[in-house]
């Protein structure tokens, strides 16, 4: 007859622990049962009525005592191993990966991506190296391994061969003369109409908007300016793009700067920002590179906290909402002297990592 097997007497937050998952329940069946049998000993109930209790093995009941006794309660949480040995080794596993991250075409399937049933034949059919494996052994494997099933994406790589170029044009205006540097841009169309967004509200009761079917106001289209040396941001809308808007905007940068030194202005290659009667100093954005464009990431907050969630009824209306946040914006802007302290921190990293740009800035006016 096997000897008794008591669990140790339980810490006051041991005991508190084991009581709240029995009274409470638990999501875990294994939390539940395995709480159930230490508590049952520690009240000095025996293996076979424990065993009787939880509806489990003796055998179990005195495993899971031992453990709590050696680790304490980390032992709610078995850690099992056993059962039938592996079939795949590591480097099995690897190949069964990286025939998954890799297009059906190329090996030879006349498909465009993999289901879980068309990659376990197409394993059993390699000639180089059968692998046996069933689907949700497979769909496991690639869990643990992270690769997951997902939509794929588009991308676009810049075509422009002066890419790197303008790259280094843009970096080099940044360091050197931050305080004459502004960035122009334009975002929209801006319709008059609901727009989705996000916003605190009670739970399960969102914030309603009306949905529309007639768009009778147009369209406008705002046009920022960025100050890189005064972290300021302002602009204008209009009705439409063009080289006048563009030729404008210019205008009131320079107005900016009156000193008549020169200015850089950081743009992307649009043809209304190319007009013949436009004469600044310009640095152009790579093709389908408009990220280098500074003003872009300023571009987001001002769409989500003027345009997004709301309706507006009127483009008047909706262009004072702009202004109003632009007002806030650069009241609530960083302060210079910490905008100048990172401009010497990046310096300093660049001069130790022995990173130049070289080369004169070179005069791209149209």
């Amino acid at each position: 007859m096997a000897e008794p097997v008591p669990v140790r007497r339980l810490t006051d937050q041991e005991g508190q622990k084991l009581q709240q998952i029995v009274r409470r329940g638990s999501t875990s069946s294994v939390h539940y049962r395995r709480a159930m049998m230490l508590l049952a000993s520690a009240g000095g109930n025996r293996v076979p009525v424990i065993a009787q209790l939880v509806q489990a093995d003796e055998d179990t009941v005195r495993d899971v005592i031992h453990r709590f006794n050696e680790i304490g309660l980390v032992c709610l949480e078995p850690q099992w191993a056993g059962g039938r040995p592996r079939l795949l080794s590591p480097d099995d596993e690897d190949f069964v990966v990286a025939t998954a991250t890799t297009r059906p075409t190329k090996l030879g399937r006349p498909f465009t991506r993999w289901s879980i049933r068309k990659l376990v034949a197409h394993l059993r059919r390699v000639h180089s190296r059968v692998i046996r494996i069933g689907r949700e052994a497979l769909r496991c494997l690639l869990a643990r391994r992270g690769i997951t099933f997902q939509r794929t994406k588009t991308w676009k790589e810049s075509p422009d061969p002066e890419r790197d170029t303008k790259l280094d044009r843009i970096e080099h205006v940044l360091e050197r003369f931050p305080d004459r540097v502004f960035a122009f841009d334009e975002f929209g169309p801006l319709g008059i109409r609901p727009t989705g967004g996000s916003g605190w509200a009670p739970a399960g009761h969102p914030e309603r908007h009306p949905a529309t079917y007639h768009r009778t106001h147009g369209v406008r289209y705002f046009h920022g300016r960025y100050s890189i040396g005064d972290d300021t941001l302002w602009g204008v809308n209009h009705r439409k793009k063009g080289a006048a808007n563009a030729l404008a905007a210019l205008r009131s940068i320079r107005a900016a700067r009156p000193d008549g030194a020169p200015i850089y202005v950081i743009l992307d290659n649009l043809s209304a920002h190319k007009g013949e009667t436009i004469r600044v100093e310009l640095c152009f954005t790579p093709t389908y590179a408009s990220w280098a464009n500074p003003i872009e990431a300023h571009f987001g907050p001002l769409r989500q906290f003027t345009v997004a969630n709301f309706n507006h009824r009127s483009h008047p209306t909706q262009t004072r909402a702009l202004h109003a946040y632009l007002r806030w914006r650069n009241k609530n802007a960083r302060h210079p002297d910490v905008l100048a302290a990172q401009r010497k921190e990046r310096a300093r990293i660049r001069s130790e990592k022995g990173i130049h740009w070289g080369g004169r800035p070179r005069s791209t006016a149209s």
